[in-house]
């Protein structure tokens, strides 16, 4: 065994069961193909559970020196097998065939012809605004109606004209709004929320230096959607959430008032439900929160969402994220880890290889949590030793910071304390690093470093102490952010009420939203 994660290997385990009877069918159309050496490679890396180079050698008639440029045959034949069969659902792979068969056409001289496809590319180019082929479409019409009398140039010169400059701002103008998305989204993945004054002033002058004036009026539907990408993270950057909020809500909308859009862009469309309940969960909007997540489940049941390879991830992805998220705020733990774990951990199996090392971290840090708050802190230390053990350091450095607060008080409970002192040190360590060194995280690490100095029954004074000094910082601004990855205000109340912390959160609940005996499903 070489590469347990092959190119080759990795694509036929993502076929599903059409694309794998449509493979044999496109490759059978041919007589002499049937005893093809590729043909044998594909049948015996279709029954693997992971790449064996060996085994593909001792049961095959390929030789080892034959093998790599089989594997890229067979390679670019399943991707031509593929492309064939999604074309009619994929448009803009239809706008593409259609632009080759034209240069093909006009390679003839048939310049009416070519034309004549051209003009089909660009009804469908136009109708699901793909403005950059549509723009490449226009530029070889342009240039066949220069070079060439095909009796339209007198009506056809100034229409293409104006409608090609149209084309070129509007795409400059999407390119401007799709880099700024893209860009604050890379900051978040770096290093998380604002954390001090200078971060909040660089974001907020980076935002208003690269956002360019607009009239929300004519913007099209992808220009609106960079839009309310770019505003949505801003926000959230900023953990004004409230605006988040609304920058999401008007994301999701943008595709129900659009429906064909869901089709074009499902990623989309399932991250701007994502972002919606995030930020909900974040206000702790209860009943808005589950009534989203109630849509966004529903339309993923009934077919309302497009389901292929990338939409299948993220939908796990977000559905087990948010029904986690949904037992936080219930105070529902442990009836989360008996409900959510055995078939989130089934299907995480079987979509590990395809996944971001981001989400995976993510996930371990929510089942973790859940954990966490059931009071089971064996399995807690495990998904966060995940995290912290993790060589993708420059990944979501808020969260590793914060794994490892959260990976402190789960030793603590465990009574697996007797290294503490080096892991505190360790801890601080990685705060300074990371430069994310606030008065949240002092607080926490000084206490647990004082702890070996306390006797037994001054430690319940201890953890008042320590609750007083962090209330003040609940409500502000840079400090908050904490309290987003850890709920330490209930795991201090806990210890100072002798309650289990799922008790303390599910009063809290309760209480917040005046509910009594209710059972949630």
């Amino acid at each position: 065994m070489k590469n347990r994660y092959d190119h080759l290997f990795l694509l036929i385990q993502t076929l599903s069961q059409s694309e794998k009877k449509n493979f044999n069918l496109y490759i059978n159309r041919i007589e002499k193909n049937k005893n093809a050496k590729f043909i044998q490679l594909f049948e015996i890396l279709i029954k693997m559970h992971f790449y064996d180079e060996k085994k593909i050698l001792d049961n095959t008639n390929i030789k080892k020196n034959q093998l790599s440029n089989i594997k890229g045959y067979l390679y670019k034949q399943i991707l031509m097998s593929i492309k064939k069969q999604h074309t009619k659902t994929n448009y803009d792979i239809q706008i593409r065939e259609y632009l080759d068969f034209s240069k093909i056409l006009y390679n003839k001289g048939l310049y009416i012809q070519s034309l004549k496809l051209l003009g089909k590319a660009k009804i469908i180019a136009r109708n699901y605004q793909y403005s950059t082929i549509l723009l490449e479409l226009i530029e070889f019409e342009k240039m066949i109606e220069s070079l060439h009398i095909t009796r339209s140039l007198c009506t056809r010169s100034y229409e293409l004209s104006v409608e090609s400059k149209e084309l070129v701002e509007r795409i400059q103008y999407s390119n401007a709004l799709s880099n700024l998305s893209l860009e604050l989204y890379g900051l978040y993945l770096k290093v998380g929320c604002v954390r001090n004054e200078k971060d909040r002033i660089f974001i907020e002058t980076y935002f208003r230096t690269n956002l360019p004036k607009f009239n929300i009026e004519k913007l099209h539907f992808y220009e609106k959607l960079f839009l309310y990408q770019s505003q949505m993270w801003y926000h959230y950057i900023r953990q004004d959430f409230l605006m988040c909020y609304r920058s999401s809500k008007k994301w999701v909308k943008l595709f129900k008032n659009h429906p064909d859009a869901k089709k074009i862009s499902p990623i989309s469309y399932i991250k701007g439900y994502h972002y919606l309940l995030d930020t909900l969960f974040y206000l702790n909007h209860y009943y808005k929160f589950t009534s989203v997540l109630y849509q966004f489940e529903t339309e993923v049941k009934n077919g309302g969402i497009l389901i292929n390879e990338n939409t299948e991830i993220l939908i796990f992805m977000y559905k087990y994220t948010n029904r986690i998220n949904k037992h936080y705020m219930e105070g529902t733990f442990s009836e989360g880890v008996k409900k959510i774990i055995p078939s989130l951990m089934f299907n995480l199996k079987k979509m590990y290889k395809r996944m971001d090392a981001h989400y995976i971290m993510v996930l371990y840090y929510k089942i973790s949590c859940l954990y966490f708050g059931s009071g089971d802190y064996k399995n807690t230390i495990q998904y966060l030793s995940n995290i912290i053990e993790s060589k993708k350091e420059h990944l979501r450095q808020d969260l590793q910071c914060f794994s490892r607060l959260l990976y402190l008080i789960a030793c603590y409970e465990s009574g697996l304390d007797e290294n503490l002192d080096q892991k505190i040190h360790s801890t601080y360590k990685f705060f300074i690093k990371m430069n994310d060194w606030y008065q949240v995280q002092k607080e926490i690490i000084f206490f647990f470093k004082n702890l070996g100095n306390v006797y037994p029954h001054q430690i319940k004074n201890q953890f008042k102490k320590l609750k007083e000094k962090l209330i003040k910082y609940y409500e502000h601004p840079y400090e908050k952010r904490t309290f987003l990855y850890l709920d330490i205000i209930s795991w201090l109340s806990s210890k100072i009420e002798n309650k289990p912390v799922e008790i303390i959160i599910r009063e809290k609940f309760l209480k917040k939203n005046k509910i009594n005996n209710y059972h949630f499903k």
